[in-house]
């Protein structure tokens, strides 16, 4: 477990890497970028030279405040180390929406220590808005400058819970037709990170996502804790390993749509 004094030292450089961040976007990719695929026909997943950039700078801003630690990235790889301390990176989380113009795409940086999700941030440059933790209990939004505590929607329940749900391509017609009650009550749009996030603000109280690899996950793992939210995968395992995530904002709710998840968990 991460001391409080190590909490406030990794939470003030999240925020003031979110701010070097904007800053970086405004001046140097806000502009025409690059795209390729990385599957190659054999599917789509598109990276663009923005993504890369972003990974770069923010590789650079972690070796320079903590040079010893270790760093996962999405497009860069495994810096190993023998430090107990690893970054992960998601330069981009939602690059599709990205090159389309959309606006809720996010860049995603967790620490973890002894390779647990400790501290996460989730910055949003276009919404001009990012969500972090300051510790285990204690998580917040700043929005056009104004900082506001995040908590989960706890009192939802089942007959009145906003649900998102995005199966990826994951789940094929036949799976998805043996969670009737899930493909009823998705009435609220899910994106990548941005329905994590809104989640942890109280906005959704259901959010099933799947395939999600680390990097798109781990950053948000602290924040809903702290926010007083459940995650895990959908056969209750622990979130960070990734894959099929469910987070719910109280016990009861987390058991019932797990219990509805498991034809196809």
């Amino acid at each position: 477990m991460l001391k409080s004094s190590d909490y406030k030292v990794y939470s003030k450089f999240i925020q003031i890497l979110a701010k070097k961040l904007n800053k970086f976007y405004y001046s140097q990719l806000n502009r025409s970028f690059k795209v390729s695929n990385k599957l190659k026909g054999r599917g789509y997943d598109p990276v663009t030279s923005a993504d890369k950039a972003f990974e770069k700078f923010i590789r650079k801003e972690i070796s320079k405040k903590f040079p010893n630690h270790q760093v996962i990235g999405e497009e860069f790889g495994y810096k190993k180390s023998k430090s107990e301390y690893s970054w992960v990176i998601d330069p981009i989380d939602g690059t599709r929406s990205f090159v389309i113009g959309n606006p809720t795409w996010s860049n995603l940086i967790s620490l973890n220590y002894k390779g647990n999700p400790v501290i996460g941030l989730a910055n949003f440059p276009i919404l001009k808005k990012y969500y972090f933790n300051t510790s285990m209990t204690s998580a917040y939004v700043i929005e056009n400058g104004k900082k506001r505590r995040l908590k989960v929607n706890s009192k939802a329940n089942f007959s009145n819970m906003k649900l998102s749900a995005a199966f990826h391509g994951s789940l094929s017609l036949n799976q998805q037709k043996k969670i009737p009650q899930i493909l009823k009550r998705m009435e609220f749009p899910c994106t990548d990170a941005l329905s994590y996030s809104h989640f942890a603000d109280g906005k959704l109280d259901i959010v099933i996502q799947c395939g999600n690899k680390i990097w798109d996950i781990h950053a948000l793992i602290p924040i809903i804790k702290a926010s007083g939210g459940i995650v895990s995968t959908w056969k209750n395992g622990d979130p960070k390993k990734a894959g099929d995530i469910i987070c719910s904002a109280n016990k009861s709710l987390h058991k019932k749509i797990l219990r509805i998840l498991r034809p196809v968990a």
